[in-house]
């Protein structure tokens, strides 16, 4: 089962770093304001989503993210490449 580590920007200019096992499903649950964390930060934009082959790889990114261990050069350099490839997931919160 393919695990992702994802990205939204919010609406208040800050970003939600998250994972989860059924990406679809879980901008779906934010878009409509299921999670608390993102409630308040609408409106969402996904801009950044990678696939990963356990949850355990998913969580190490997400928590990388969070905790500054990866730079903030790095992380903008992601979402470019992201948004460049054009990728997306039907029927979610589109880049």
């Amino acid at each position: 089962m393919p695990y992702y580590t994802y990205i939204l920007q919010c609406g208040d200019g800050r970003r939600y770093y998250g994972h989860t096992d059924d990406l679809g499903r879980r901008l779906a649950d934010h878009q409509r304001g299921a999670v608390p964390a993102t409630r308040p930060r609408r409106p969402l934009k996904l801009v950044y989503a990678e696939e990963h082959g356990t949850r355990a790889e998913a969580f190490r990114l997400e928590q990388q993210f969070k905790n500054g261990k990866t730079r903030a050069a790095t992380i903008e350099r992601l979402i470019r490449a992201f948004r460049q490839a054009g990728k997306h997931v039907k029927g979610s919160i589109r880049p």
